[in-house]
């Protein structure tokens, strides 16, 4: 039975889209829609068609599960093109959402009626490639030449009201019922005598994008869709339509075959599968409407803030009057600038606080269905705040820790309930950063994990599931190509050049910024931490905590690695050099970037596949989703799994052996890398051997 249905009301043609679950343009609804704009021109009892979608929406966009497959008739292009041909009037009916090939076929139609709540986008670019159906050269002839190029840049939906605003849709219909609003404003199209009205017969708009051209290839730095995208509309608009089309299809097939389109694919397949998880499958979660923060610090105070922007009610627990009155401080400012940033409106700011109570008494808690501590990362700070709470908590009720890198075990071993126990790592700033690492410890009953996954949807986070180990996922990945880095700066390469290499490869900053932002009293502690655990073999980078005793914090005292004191940005301090080579011992060499990144992303894929292969993260896919949203790898590369095998797995297994011939404690090949390189697989086969 074909997903597009074609019926006739009262000379009114209505061809539906009925593909759930999001109307996607597959090769079945392709050649529906192409079978019925054929029956509508020869339909002498039709006189105007509507174009709309079953469901909760109009049409979802392309099938991506389709990309890098071998194309089928009919394609997309040649079915808005006879669409846009017929010669009797087409209305594309939206209401949900219109996203990429979806609006693509209603640049085709000839009228366009959205419903109140619709969103309307071409977010290809996010994807690697550019509208290829027509975007690139419709669009700008309906909204003009510098609105097309914001919207197919920044590949961000826009409202209903803002496209009638700008002229892309024609009218506004309710959101209740699609079907009786498509009727009604096909009816008066044809008592207004109304025609066919192809996009394009209506002339190039005028424009020049040659500096918008140059701002955008600096704000996507190291990517070449968005730009290519500006060429295609730049193009096209200088040639008769045809040829236009011609070369944006031209332009979309080179995207297609570049590695950042595989990348950001391989980005936007593993964050919908790295919620699925064969221990949660069918278990319900527990309900969760109250939660506690224990801990109004910088942490605390962001994850209430997520809560109650969640639209959760929050109670968080302070060790004194002032610093609960300072965290509810926090947390007003943290929702006053989501006001400014257009996030939040100021009532629902207002309706927020009066949800928020700060308290400074843990029985404040009985009520809470779920609370996570959010206190010094200390275990046994951690065991005496969950014998607490283990106290006062009402029975089925979550208990979750923040820690970053203690022991779930431990913590959850401090109460008599630990099947309720699991971990929730937070990434800073809380309310805003999309990671959380669930961190499911040994006794962490299946439905409180669910519950966990459920939480963070909620709260419109990435939930990734991480097993118990120092440092979970990615501090434990962290601490080792970090520890990479640090060699290199002991054997000679600037702090600068590591930074500069690692930007150049697309990292938002290099690892000492971001020591800066964070503050290097974290990396202290952190250091002081593990002491106790360092192998006499181990190479302790002292240049870190001399600029610790010199009190350069970083940012925050407007000194670290580099020197803040005229450039908010920070530059290059010779003191820090000096500091450097004092702490050098041995000889020393110039390092490249390449090599730099070579090394850096070695120590990566090493130490990632020792925590796949120990179940630390459940799959590969996981590991990259951590990367792409709690450590600023770039999206384009895919994670830093997908990374290595694009580069080639028996070439990173060649440097680390060539790295190990100076230093064979800190290289050490893992396991599953050496047999993976050895059956000629790749990190890619086991996200398909360990999906549910």
């Amino acid at each position: 039975m074909s997903p597009v249905t074609y019926s006739v009301q009262k000379d009114i043609a209505v061809i539906a889209i009925d593909n759930p679950p999001v109307n996607a343009l597959s090769h079945a609804v392709r050649q529906g829609l192409a079978r019925a704009i054929k029956t509508f021109a020869g339909d002498e009892s039709a006189r105007i068609a509507v174009v709309m979608g079953a469901g909760r929406l109009f049409i979802g966009g392309a099938d991506i599960s389709e990309f890098g497959k071998p194309l089928k008739h009919p394609t997309l292009p040649s079915v808005i093109n006879a669409i846009e041909a017929c010669t009797k009037p087409v209305i594309a009916a939206i209401h949900g959402t219109a996203l990429g090939g979806g609006l693509e076929v209603a640049l085709g139609c000839h009228y366009r009626l959205a419903m109140m709540g619709t969103k309307l986008g071409l977010p290809e670019t996010t994807l690697g490639i550019l509208p290829g159906a027509g975007g690139t050269q419709r669009m700008p002839r309906l909204v003009g030449l510098e609105s097309a190029a914001e919207m197919i840049v920044g590949g961000k939906p826009i409202s209903a009201e803002d496209a009638q605003a700008i002229g892309l849709v024609d009218g506004l219909g309710p959101d209740n019922d699609v079907r009786s609003a498509a009727l009604a404003y096909a009816g008066k199209l044809l008592a207004k005598g109304a025609i066919a009205r192809p996009t394009r017969a209506m002339p190039p708009p005028d424009g020049d994008l040659t500096e918008m051209r140059a701002k955008v290839a600096a704000k996507f730095r190291g990517q070449v869709a968005q730009v290519t995208a500006l060429d295609a509309m730049t193009r096209g608009m200088a040639l008769p339509f045809d040829e236009g089309l011609a070369e944006e299809r031209r332009l979309f097939q080179t995207l297609m075959e570049t590695p950042q389109r595989a990348g950001l694919i391989h980005a936007f397949f593993s964050e919908r599968t790295v919620a699925k998880l064969p221990e949660i499958a069918g278990v319900k979660p527990r309900t969760i409407n109250r939660i506690a923060v224990i801990g109004g610090g910088t942490m605390g105070s962001g994850i209430a803030t997520a809560a109650l922007l969640a639209g959760l009610t929050v109670t968080l627990v302070e060790r004194d009057d002032a610093a609960a009155d300072k965290a509810r401080a926090t947390i007003a400012g943290n929702l006053e600038a989501a006001v400014k940033r257009g996030k939040l409106t100021t009532a629902r700011r207002d309706a927020a606080l009066k949800t928020l109570a700060t308290v400074t008494d843990y029985a404040a808690l009985s009520e809470a269905d779920l609370v996570v501590e959010a206190v010094f990362e200390s275990m046994d700070v951690k065991r005496e705040v969950f014998a607490k709470l283990d106290a006062v908590m009402k029975p089925g009720a979550v208990l979750a820790t923040n820690t970053s890198y203690l022991d779930v075990n431990e913590i959850a071993a401090a109460t008599g309930r630990p099947s309720d126990v699991i971990g929730l790592h937070f990434f800073s700033p809380a309310h805003i950063m999309k990671l959380l690492e669930v961190v499911v410890a040994d006794g962490t009953a299946p439905d409180v994990t669910a519950t966990a996954f459920a939480l963070a949807k909620r709260l419109g986070k990435t939930p990734v599931r991480a097993g118990v180990c120092d440092g979970f996922i990615g501090n434990r990945i962290l601490s080792h190509y970090r520890t990479a880095a640090d060699h290199m700066v002991l054997d000679g390469a600037s702090p600068y050049d590591v930074d500069r290499a690692l930007v150049d490869f697309g990292f938002a900053m290099g690892p000492y910024q971001v020591s800066d932002l964070a503050g290097l009293d974290i990396g202290f502690a952190t250091r002081q931490r593990k002491a106790g655990d360092a192998h006499t073999r181990d190479r302790v980078p002292t240049f870190a905590d001399a600029l610790y005793h010199a009190g350069r914090l970083g940012q925050k005292t407007g000194a670290g690695y580099y020197d803040y004191s005229e450039d908010r940005k920070g530059r290059p301090d010779p003191a820090v050099e000096a500091i450097v080579a004092e702490a050098r011992t041995g000889e020393t060499r110039a390092f490249g970037a390449n090599e730099i990144v070579c090394r850096y992303m070695a120590a990566m894929i090493n130490e990632a596949a020792r925590v796949v292969e120990e179940g630390i993260a459940l799959r590969p896919l996981d590991v990259d989703v951590v990367f792409l949203h709690g450590y600023g790898f770039p999206r384009y590369r895919g994670g830093p799994m997908h990374w290595a095998d694009a580069q080639g797995l028996d070439g990173i297994l060649v440097a680390i052996t060539e790295f190990a011939k100076t230093d064979d404690h800190f290289w050490q090949p893992a396991p599953l890398l050496s047999r993976l390189v050895a059956e000629g697989r790749r990190f890619a086969d086991l996200n398909q051997t360990r999906k549910d």
